[in-house]
């Protein structure tokens, strides 16, 4: 199964689209999805800058005790975005994998060039609890940029989403 999140809640049939923007953009129209683990990813409204973070084979063990501790994934985001995460409704569109290819195995990014028709929806009425629920731990920071330029350094597996939203950089903040 792969997923769709959205903040839409009538979308009776994902047509394939072109994108700007996107590293991943292709010349030709897709529908996009993630899969299972990295739906977590995608559990706050569209616009929210995040960084995400978890460890994979090949996370040094100073990069798990220094990022992770005990947490398996964490998502972060702005305080400034707190109340709009809270008040968001979401919509999480399973997906049949049938027609899908993967495209970015670190970031479970999944398309097709076919239009798809959701197998079911689900309200996600507390993104934060959905996150909580999935295991992940919530980091709320006043800016995201000292952990971004930290993780990328890491030998983590990221994503960063929606970074142009984030507030600007003020780099006199250090990473604890």
């Amino acid at each position: 199964m792969l997923y769709h999140i959205s903040e839409d809640a009538h979308i009776a049939r994902f047509e394939p689209r072109r994108e700007s923007g996107r590293e991943l953009n292709t010349d030709r129209a897709v529908v996009w999805a993630v899969d299972g683990e990295r739906r977590r990813n995608y559990l706050l409204p569209r616009d929210c800058p995040r960084v995400t973070f978890y460890p994979h084979a090949d996370t040094q063990p100073a990069d798990i005790e220094r990022f992770l501790g005990a947490s398996q994934a964490v998502v972060a985001i702005e305080a400034t975005w707190l109340e709009r995460v809270r008040r968001t409704r979401l919509y999480c569109y399973h997906l049949p994998a049938a027609t899908f290819a993967c495209v970015d195995p670190c970031a479970g990014y999944f398309q097709s060039t076919e239009a798809v028709v959701p197998e079911f929806i689900e309200s996600i009425d507390d993104p934060l609890a959905a996150l909580q629920s999935r295991g992940v731990e919530i980091r709320i920071l006043p800016s995201l940029w000292t952990l971004h330029d930290a993780v990328l350094k890491s030998t983590l597996r990221y994503s960063m989403i929606r970074l142009r939203n984030a507030t600007p950089r003020d780099n006199s903040l250090p990473f604890p």
